[in-house]
């Protein structure tokens, strides 16, 4: 937690020094400008901000860190978060390297990507060692770049050798890859002209609450999201212009619910905030919408593939990609989400309407097993070897 300077009204106007208070030392400090006394204290909360009347911040006093200083604070910070997630290895092409220390995971303030939204990314996931749909995932995120106008600094095979090595070098067997390429640092412009060279980042995640996977297994409940739907141009680019992601996530949040399904702009079924949608007609028929107007999820075509599986053993009767009506989907036996974060996720409930029986369909549970199974013994095309 860092450190703040609060400033306490006083009972007295007549004050001729500031008193500072750290730990059990004090010491005062002649004051030309104000008359508060301040006391240091360890953070500052929400209601002290809002309470303007009687709290200030006095920003006199805020320090000037050198480089290890600000290293030090960084690494405080790190070593004090409790999430549900560590961060186990990164490589920025910004130092040309890979650094296992979190405090040291950082990137440039000037990156276009942080203040202009200019970069895209990607992901992988990581199962017993070994990097599930790489090559397809990074032929997208390729894809990505060149829509977004960015030259990527190296070219493919040496970017997918930079990505195995970092996995390698965090020592994960389990986890998930994520990587960014970006404008890269320059200035504060608008353009992208004033960037020195593109930038490339990866980091390897590994989740502490896998039990949140198993309470999905049971089935989730969907809205259809008020927040509008990015224009098709925007959709199928894994851009880290997310916002209306963010948001579509948050309102289904606040409405009890698992995750908001987009619209597009005929009232068709599009997809959710980051994964795919799909479901099993009563017919026995797998649909899904077309991957023209939104992002064309990996982990969905892999799901497509597998289930030719079940259509040989007669379980569906048919594979479909077509334009699903919000009627069609509510009506149908079996709905689902379809993505690396959920893998395939059953949904029971869209807005009011039970799907279903109201629980996890026989077809969907199937899919999930197979896409598991296939993260596990997949031939080599799909997985990819690292050499920890």
């Amino acid at each position: 937690m860092m450190a703040c300077l609060r400033l306490i009204p006083p009972q007295s106007q007549n004050l001729n020094s500031i008193h500072f208070i750290h730990h059990h030392h004090r010491f005062s400090y002649q004051q030309h400008r104000l008359s508060y006394p301040v006391t240091k204290t360890n953070a500052l909360t929400n209601s002290d901000l809002l309470d303007s009347d009687q709290t200030r911040v006095f920003v006199d006093a805020v320090p000037l860190l050198s480089c290890s200083q600000a290293y030090e604070r960084l690494k405080t910070f790190r070593e004090k978060i409790n999430g549900k997630q560590q961060y186990l290895a990164m490589y920025s092409s910004i130092f040309g390297g890979i650094t296992t220390d979190p405090a040291a995971m950082v990137i440039p303030m000037d990156d276009h990507m942080v203040h202009r939204g200019h970069g895209v990314f990607d992901t992988a996931a990581i199962m017993d060692g070994y990097l599930y749909e790489l090559d397809q995932h990074l032929d997208r995120f390729l894809n990505s770049a060149s829509r977004s106008k960015i030259d990527p600094p190296f070219d493919r095979e040496i970017i997918r050798r930079i990505l195995i090595q970092t996995v390698s070098a965090s020592k994960c067997r389990k986890g998930s890859l994520r990587y960014w390429l970006s404008a890269g640092p320059g200035d504060f412009q608008l353009s992208p002209s004033g960037c020195h060279q593109s930038g490339l980042y990866a980091i390897v995640i590994q989740d502490l609450s896998p039990a949140a996977a198993s309470d999905k297994s049971k089935g989730v409940k969907v809205i259809t999201s008020s927040i509008p739907i990015k224009h098709p141009m925007f959709a199928i680019t894994k851009s880290v212009n997310y916002l209306p992601n963010v948001l579509s996530k948050m309102e289904a949040d606040e409405a009890g619910a698992f995750a908001g399904i987009w619209l597009d702009d005929e009232g068709f079924v599009a997809e959710g905030p980051n994964m795919n949608v799909a479901f099993v007609t009563k017919e026995k028929e797998l649909i899904m919408p077309h991957f023209d107007k939104i992002l064309s999820g990996c982990t969905a075509k892999r799901v497509l593939a597998l289930a030719e599986s079940l259509l040989k053993q007669g379980e569906l009767q048919g594979i479909r990609m077509k334009n699903v009506t919000v009627e069609e989907g509510k009506k149908a036996d079996e709905m689902m989400l379809i993505g690396s974060g959920v893998l395939v996720c059953p949904v029971v409930q869209w807005d009011d309407q039970v799907i279903g029986d109201g629980k996890e369909g026989h077809i969907t549970q199937a899919l999930l097993n197979l896409i598991v199974d296939d993260m596990k013994s997949s031939p080599p095309t799909v997985r990819t070897p690292v050499p920890y």
